[in-house]
Order: C-alpha cells, then sequence, then structure tokens
C-alpha cells in the first residue's frame, strides 16, 4: 500500500509539473496570438487608410512616415525576406516593372 500511495504521489507531482508547464504555454501562446492580431489588425487598417486616400499607382509615393510606419508594423508579421520584398516595391521608382520596357532581345512566338 505504501509503495502505491508512493506512486500516486509521485504521479500528482508529474500531473501538476505538466498542468503547470502547460498553463505556461497557453499563455505564451496566448500573448503571441494577440500581438499578431493586433499587428495584422494594424496592417489591415493602413491599407483601408492608404486606399482611400491614394490610387494603387501611388503607393510608390508615399513619404517616409508612412514607410516607416509600414514597416513598423510589417515586423510583427512578415519574416525578414518578406519584409525586404515590401521596402523594395514601396521604394522603387515610380511605374516600377511594370512600365519598363522588355530587356529581353527575342520576340515572343506561340508554340
Amino acid at each position: 500500500i505504501k509503495n502505491l500511495e508512493k506512486e500516486v504521489a509521485e504521479n500528482q507531482a508529474s500531473l501538476d509539473q505538466a498542468t503547470a508547464l502547460r498553463q505556461k504555454e497557453l499563455a505564451e501562446f496566448n500573448a503571441e496570438e494577440k500581438e499578431s492580431l493586433e499587428a495584422i489588425s494594424a496592417l489591415k487598417a493602413a491599407i483601408t487608410v492608404l486606399s482611400k486616400h491614394n490610387s494603387p499607382s501611388s503607393l510608390l509615393q508615399l513619404d517616409q512616415r508612412s514607410v516607416a510606419s509600414i514597416k513598423s508594423a510589417s515586423k510583427k508579421v512578415l519574416s525578414a525576406e518578406q519584409q525586404r520584398s515590401v521596402l523594395a516595391y514601396l521604394k522603387a521608382p515610380s511605374g516600377g516593372f511594370m512600365d519598363a520596357a522588355p530587356t529581353f532581345k527575342q520576340s515572343y512566338a506561340p508554340q
């Protein structure tokens, strides 16, 4: 009986420890999720505001404060590579690659 009581006590201690760990991880996850949702919400709001006040082509002509705001908000939800892509797009000269002349010399022939 003493062995069983000891085993039950050990199992209960292990259960309590596992429960505490799960609660801690849940709290961390909830905090990270809340932060991510807030960042996504901020980005959506920024897109809404920018689309109301600017045509899509004028996104290339953002002032430095707007670029800094977008950069700050994007750090929370985008990877470093995605951030670089967004910033490169925002800093590109107006017109971008869509208005550029083709750089290839071959003609296109459908097959």
